[in-house]
């Protein structure tokens, strides 16, 4: 979990003459970059809601000055026990009254976050991601879902077996998500896939 100030180019990116509530999805490519992380698509200008890849790469990595850091575990259940795993949370601000604060406002609003987990694939798994503002996940290193931009809550479900994967074989899941303007925060993953590697540290 890494807290941005309001003041960061690409939070309320209107401040920098971009759209606060555009969908964009050309702010990342289409396969993860070799440290794990998303690798910048926008040009020298941005995009409809980023400033640059100045910016954008500050968003997962850990600077001095820039971002605050901190780890946050999320605790998934299966209430139905059906085998799916579900985290829900529909006022998502994890890191209220922490690392820079609220800032005057009512919750800590500017934040991103991100997940690296394994599993191993059994066939017929899936996942599901429904909120709001940017998600980016790549199973395998491909991008699998692309809610980038700020934009009211949104789902998207990736059914594993179309991505060719192979059955019985281990893969790793990257998750990134970024709060990047007022007023809500919604999230909630359900998914099928039993993760291994839960936590995989990725710096």
């Amino acid at each position: 979990m890494r807290d941005f100030y309001e003041m960061f180019p690409d939070m309320e990116p209107s401040q920098a003459g971009k759209c606060d509530r555009c969908n964009d999805h050309e702010i990342v490519t289409d396969t993860l970059g070799p440290d794990l992380k998303p690798v910048y698509a926008g040009g020298p200008e941005g995009t409809r809601t980023t400033t640059g890849k100045e910016n954008f790469d500050q968003w997962f990595r850990d600077v001095e000055g820039v971002n605050a850091g901190m780890d946050y575990t999320l605790q998934f259940e299966d209430p139905d026990r059906d085998g799916v795993w579900t985290y829900n949370n529909q006022e998502f601000f994890p890191i209220d009254g922490e690392l820079f604060g609220n800032e005057g406002r009512p919750h800590n609003y500017h934040f991103t976050f991100e997940l690296h987990m394994g599993f191993v694939y059994n066939g017929g798994e899936q996942f599901t991601f429904a909120g709001d503002d940017d998600v980016f996940t790549y199973i395998n290193g491909q991008k699998v879902v692309d809610l980038g931009g700020i934009h009211a809550e949104q789902t998207e479900v990736v059914d594993l077996d179309t991505l060719g994967l192979e059955i019985g074989q281990k893969y790793q899941l990257d998750f990134f998500f970024a709060e990047r303007h007022v007023t809500d925060s919604h999230f909630r993953i359900d998914t099928s896939i039993k993760f291994v590697d839960c936590g995989i540290q990725v710096r």
